[in-house]
């Protein structure tokens, strides 16, 4: 076989060809490989829900100063400073009380706002005292309680520490349990005594004992503990420890006695302490203790040594922090309390240099060992940078230079970014970048490393907003310099794209003002503006705060302004953000209504980009869809856009056509008994009117022309993203179709009447959707309406001032729901159902043909206070007899089959006169009154109507492209990233081109002087109709009337059989592989103008999946003679060319999902064939007169047809246009006659006559050779020249039976190979002989 070797080939590292890689590709687009929705929402953790405060601190002192206790022998020398004071060197009460005083003042540098009460030397009394005052003072705030004991016992193991008698004769034991009952919580505990461990533990015990106390007295209510005032609850209470349980405070008399408390209160004073303690320090020429004491600065002032030094400080221990701590726990210490905050980084600190000393000091909760991170190193380093410069600055005066800490650790960050793989951990520089926000000198290059670290995409996002970035980046707007614009709008766009509950906290700070004037600035960059639209439509999407602040910013006039940017993606931010600010806020659509902003929107409508095309329509669609009163103007207004809208009715993408519906839904309610009126006309109207059924729907029950079919094989499941529409297709229809007998639904009944509802029983066309399983209208009830609609005397019947829009628009609904693209037409069936609902259960039968209610006096207004639908389980409740269609004669014709099926619901008992909700009308209500008022007990149970639909009502489209803000948008896409899967897959599909090309040209030089092998036949599941090469796999598409089959002709497999999703009446007339270079899909068109796309068909892992479909022809009606709907693509431009049973030739550009040229055919008769090159812009028509007519697609409509040819006297089967750019036209008619043309000549240049009662013919574009199928039943294979090189009458095989009448035939594009379908189902293809390949 031709592709068994292509692997070995392979391997031998042919070079890729270059076409390849330029020929663009179809529908592979963000919109067509995703689902279009938003992310799914993550619930954010980083907002501190119970940020706190610590209000009140207790400082209790327990010093003795001059007595030791008994309990602790003392060295000589030993540590003495208490607060920095040496106790001895005063009388005893002067010094208690300078400690004092100098330890609040150490507090007040951490928290200077919070109340402070000291009690030196106290009493058990003096204690209980001031906890209860504190706790009654900070109420539900946290407190702190600080207890020195250096002058006392050591804690202990009974959970008591020592306080003194009144007259200091004695210490006094007090219980932790007490202490926990008058500080109550939240609490704050810090420790400065040896053993300390030990109170640690005693609390953990009396506070689970606490909470079980808790709940006996919440479950027994006798019990004697509930009868008592309840303990408070000790869960959320910190404790700070100065060592274990067995340890003693170090003595060393060049520390402090209160080392523990030092570090915590007074961290850089104790660090560089220590740090000259170290010997490392000798490393350090000239530095002292004295000389420390003299660091110029402030702490506070970051431009400072100290203030430097502490900056520093501040931002190693959070880091260390927040790299070692679980997220919460860093969330809960070092974000939620400014002062816990302050004191657990100094606790970092004082595990470092207690254990220095044999010393561990205990949290609660318990942190996990920090004291031997790296980021200490880093301290200790700048801490040598600062010293080494001291001597200097203080005996010379020189200048201090600046700590190159925070430039480093900026380039490990950018390292980090630019090295890192993908999986990787976080960088543990974040919270240093937090800190460098601070600085100016530093600030730009931190938030471009910000920015990019936040590109990473979502999950970057949250663990900077865990770090506490929210605030820094929410102050910086207020920043007025200009260089940090793109990088702020950039990073917020970030967060935004994330977290949209941000929006309040810009309006809040009027952050909101920054991106107005962002976006007004015509000197940034179109990118950086989109950024500032996006975030706009954030602030006021859904927000009515947002809205009205940006309303008052002028944001209207500044996004209209910007409209026809030449950036599309700004373009549809600005659209999309008008379309939120003027949603359900009336002021903001009047100001859009004194800009004619509908207008200037309508531009957008006709957008290249489909994504800005369906942005607009967005706009329109909630412009029209407020729920104000209307006024003349307004409803003028209305009516206006929705004319506009209408034009996007065959928008090629249904991207736009989703969000068409959803617009016209929001007219729909808007006016709604309107509405309903033109409803009931056009359900009464499609009762009487007798449709007469297209001939191809006589046997409603069979898959296929044929009546004695072979038994249906199962049809794949296909998926596109919702069910497919048609009869046949409903996703759980493939069981009952393998059951189906082909003969049982040739009953009485008229294919289209409403009850009379597709193929099977479960195949109801109701578009089956989850929440409305049962429709009142069915989809061939709306069928038969959109065609009756369109040649009835509606007019007559109804008045015409609103015949106009209402019905045009009605209309258009009808035509949406049998829109190829199931979402659409799901939705439009969706507004049309409810629509019908409405109509009927609000009118009352005998008066809808009243004309008096039908006249040019109804009101434009629509109603505010529709009837409420009562959505209850069963069916839909039907009206009475001659309310509409769905009445008596659905029950007459309703077989047993109909009743009992679960889904047909809409039957109602024969002879019962049925009135639903018949309580809330009164009976003589008309047609155009507001609705009864609300009772009670519908207020209960009823949903207000407006809500059921507009919930309903939604594309995801606006969440969707947000999405785009959230992925990252720096990195290499993955296509061109050469190391990717994804390149690699194309680069081998290419080579795999590349060989097929190579080897079936070799083939093909050889010359081809027989083509009757047959190498491949089988059975395909329905008559073959249109068949198809893959151009470079061993994979072929066969068509029956509704459904595609793929065969692998090298395996003689089959790989997949799906239904195509068009309507029972409808069949498949043309295919085309696209993309077929790279990712195939395949194109599919049916006789009533629609085209469908497909991927992952033959696909053994995925289910066959529809990527888009459109309506490439209107005005098509189906019928069985004409030449359905023919195509040509064009895959190097991207143009379709497509026509038929029309009188134009339409061209569709799939790059921009729009037609972009009609070229009238100037005939009367239908195109059976097209034929194009895109180097030439010719296209060549063959028409069913027999006429070849040549257009140049460069000239204007009415210029643009060249030559026409008549020496056919009959339907044209083919025509042919040889790829050169010198190639002739070549084209055949049923009378067998092929003609060859130069199209520069009037006459054709040569005509060989082959076989009468032609039905197939196709070229082979490289070989030179053509082949006939006949009704006669075989085919002829001619070369360039006319001569018969081959004759095909029966099957190779056993019986060698006669092959049926020829329905299709197909060259390859590449191979000598030629597949052939027959009536008889047998699909077979035939190639040169074997020692030619």
């Amino acid at each position: 076989m031709a592709g068994v070797s292509l692997l070995e080939d392979l391997l031998e590292g042919e070079k890729t060809d270059a076409t390849d890689w330029n020929t663009p590709v179809a529908f592979m687009k963000k919109r067509h490989s995703e689902k279009i929705e938003g992310s799914k929402a993550v619930t954010q953790s980083w907002r501190m829900k119970d940020r706190m405060k610590t209000v009140s601190v207790a400082l209790v002192l327990c010093l003795n100063v001059g007595v030791d206790p008994p309990d602790v022998v003392k060295t000589t020398p030993c540590a003495r400073l208490e607060c920095w004071i040496d106790p001895l060197s005063t009388s005893p009460q002067k010094a208690l009380e300078s400690i004092g005083a100098n330890l609040q003042k150490q507090y007040e540098n951490w928290q200077p706002r919070a109340r402070y009460k000291q009690s030196l030397d106290p009493t058990v009394d003096e204690v209980k005292k001031l906890c209860t005052s504190l706790r009654r003072n900070a109420k539900e705030e946290r407190v702190l309680f600080h207890y020195n004991g250096h002058g006392v016992p050591r804690p202990t193991v009974n959970g008591e520490i020592w306080v003194f008698n009144k007259n200091y004769t004695q210490y006094i034991p007090l219980s932790i349990y007490d202490l926990q009952t008058w500080m109550g919580s939240p609490s704050i505990f810090v420790y400065d005594c040896s053993n300390a461990g030990i109170i640690v533990k005693s609390f953990k015990q009396f506070a689970s004992q606490r909470e079980q106390e808790l709940e006996v007295a919440a479950i027994n209510s006798n019990h004697p503990l509930a009868q008592m005032p309840l303990p408070p609850s000790m869960k959320n209470c910190i404790q700070l420890a100065a060592c274990e349980a067995t340890e003693l405070l170090p003595m060393n008399p060049d520390l402090p006695a209160d080392l523990f408390t030092s570090c915590l209160t007074t961290p850089i004073k104790i660090a560089l302490r220590w740090f000259c303690m170290q010997r490392s320090a000798r490393l350090v020429p000239g530095v002292t203790l004295d000389l420390i004491e003299k660091i110029p600065g402030r702490l506070n002032d970051r431009r400072t040594p100290l203030g430097e030094l502490n900056w520093i400080f501040t931002a190693i221990t959070d880091t260390i922090a927040w790299n070692v701590l679980p997220r919460d726990l860093f969330q809960k210490l070092f974000r939620q309390d400014l002062l816990v905050a302050s004191l657990f980084r100094n606790f970092l600190l004082a595990e470092r240099i207690m254990r220095s000393y044999n010393c561990t000091p205990v949290s609660s909760p318990r942190l996990p060992p920090t004291y031997m991170h790296a980021m200490w190193q880093a301290w200790d380093l700048a801490v040598d940078i600062c010293l080494s410069q001291l001597p200097t600055i203080i005996e010379e005066g020189t200048a201090f230079r600046h700590s190159p800490f925070f430039a480093e650790q900026l380039t490990a960050f950018q390292v980090w970014l630019t090295m890192g793989v993908e999986n990787r951990n976080p960088p543990e520089q974040l919270p240093i970048v937090l800190q460098v926000l601070l600085s100016q000198v530093h600030r730009l290059r931190a938030l471009d490393l910000l920015g990019r670290f936040l590109d990473l995409g979502p999950w970057a996002v949250s663990l900077a907003l865990s770090v506490g970035i929210f605030p820094y980046v929410l102050k910086l707007l207020q920043s007025s310099a200009r260089e940090l614009r793109p990088l702020l709008v950039f990073i917020w766009a970030k967060i935004l794209a994330v977290d949209s509950s941000c929006q309040a906290d810009l309006v809040k700070d009027n952050g909101h003002k920054y991106f107005i004037s962002v976006l007004a600035d015509p000197y940034m960059p179109a990118e950086h503006r989109t950024m500032a639209a996006f975030i706009l439509a954030v602030i006021v999407n859904s927000y009515n705060t947002g809205q009205e602040a940006c309303l008052q910013g002028n944001l209207i006039a500044i996004c209209l302004e910007q409209l026809n940017d030449p950036h599309p993606l700004l373009r549809q931010w600005v659209a999309i953000c008008l379309g939120r600010i003027w949603q359900n806020f009336d002021a903001a659509r009047w100001c859009g209504v004194r800009d004619i902003a509908h207008e200037k929107l309508y531009s957008l409508l006709s957008d290249p980009i489909p994504e800005v095309r369906c942005s607009a329509v967005f706009a329109l669609g909630t412009f029209v869809g407020n729920s104000a009163e209307r006024t003349d103007h307004s409803t003028t207004i209305d009516h206006n856009v929705a004319m506009m809208l209408a034009q996007l009715i065959n928008d090629g993408s249904p991207v736009v056509r989703k969000e068409l519906v959803v617009a016209f839904s929001h007219l729909v309610i808007q006016y709604e008994s309107n509405f309903c009126t033109v409803a009931l006309q056009f359900m009464e109207e499609e009762k009487n009117y007798p449709l007469p059924s297209p001939a191809s729907v006589i046997e409603p029950g069979n898959f296929t022309p044929v009546r004695d079919g072979p038994a249906l094989p199962r049809l794949r499941t296909v998926s596109s993203y919702g069910n497919i529409r048609a009869a046949t297709s409903v996703r759980n229809l493939n069981k009952s179709l393998q059951n189906l007998n082909l003969n049982e639904e040739t009953g009485s009944s008229n294919p289209f009447s409403p009850g009379y509802l597709s193929t099977s029983s479960s195949a109801s066309s109701t578009l089956g959707s989850p929440d409305n399983d049962e429709y009142i209208l069915s989809f061939e009830t709306i069928d038969k309406m959109r065609r009756v609609s369109s040649y009835s005397s509606l007019n007559s019947l109804i008045g015409v001032s609103f015949n106009s829009v209402y019905t045009q628009i009605w209309r258009i609904l009808l035509h949406l729901a049998a829109d190829p693209f199931p979402e659409v037409s799901d939705l439009a069936m969706k507004v049309l159902n409810n629509t019908a609902y409405k109509a009927t259960v609000n009118a009352r039968p005998q008066r809808i043909l009243d004309s008096s209610n039908l006249t040019q006096s109804a009101p434009a207004s629509p109603t505010s206070k529709g009837a409420h639908i009562h959505q209850v389980g069963g069916s839909p409740p039907i009206p009475s007899t001659s309310s509409s269609s769905l009445t008596n004669d659905v029950s007459k014709q309703a077989g047993p089959r109909d009743i009992s099926s679960p889904r047909h619901g809409i039957v109602p008992t024969v002879g019962v006169p049925y009135t639903p909700h018949s309580h809330q009308f009164s009976r003589t209500r008309k047609m155009f009154d507001k609705g009864p008022d609300q009772t009670v007990e519908d207020s209960e149970d009823g949903v207000g109507h407006k809500s059921f639909i507009s919930a309903t009502m939604q594309t995801g489209f606006c969440d969707w492209s947000a999405k785009y803000f959230a992925q990252p948008v720096m990195k290499i896409p993955e296509e061109h990233d050469v190391e990717s899967l994804v390149r690699k897959e194309r680069d081998w599909r290419f080579l795999r081109n590349g060989l097929v090309r190579k080897r079936a040209t070799q083939i093909i030089e050889k010359g081809i002087t027989r083509l009757d092998d047959q190498i491949f036949i089988n059975r395909n599941p329905g008559v073959p109709s249109v068949v198809k090469f893959h151009p470079f796999t061993p994979c072929i598409a066969v068509a029956d009337k509704d459904s595609i089959c793929f065969w692998d002709w090298e395996k003689g497999e089959k790989l997949d059989y799906f239904h195509n999703g068009n309507p029972r009446y409808t069949r498949i007339t043309a295919m085309e592989y696209l993309n077929g270079q790279d990712f195939s899909l395949l194109l599919s068109a049916t006789d009533d103008g629609a085209i469908r796309v497909w991927k992952n068909f033959a696909d053994l892992e995925k289910n066959p999946e529809m990527v888009t479909a459109w309506q490439g022809l209107s005005d098509m009606l189906p019928t069985t003679r004409g030449a359905g709907m023919v195509v040509d693509w064009e895959q190097e431009t991207g143009l379709l060319m497509t026509s038929g049973d029309v009188r134009i030739i339409r061209i569709w550009d799939t790059d921009r999902e729009m037609k972009v040229q009609d070229i009238p055919t100037g005939a009367d008769s239908c195109v059976t064939s097209l034929s194009c090159n895109s180097s030439r812009s010719l296209i060549v028509g063959g028409l069913g007169d027999g006429s070849v007519r040549i257009y140049d697609r460069r000239m204007a409509p009415n210029e643009c047809r060249v030559m026409t040819y008549r020496e056919h006297a009959a339907w044209v089967v083919k025509t042919y246009l040889q790829k050169s750019s010198k190639g002739n036209i070549i084209t055949v008619s049923v009378n067998g006659d092929v003609r060859f043309f130069d199209p520069r000549m009037p006459e054709s240049l040569n005509v060989i006559q082959t076989v009468k009662g032609l039905t197939a013919l196709d070229f082979h574009p490289q070989a030179n050779l053509f082949a006939c199928g006949s009704m006669n039943q075989f085919i002829a294979v001619y070369n360039a020249s006319g001569d018969v090189i081959s004759n095909i009458k029966y099957y190779d095989g056993f019986m060698g039976q006669r092959i049926g009448a020829i329905s299709c035939l197909a060259f390859h594009p590449y191979w000598p190979h030629l597949a052939v379908g027959s009536n008889d189902y047998y699909m077979s293809i035939y190639s040169a002989e074997k020692r030619m390949r």
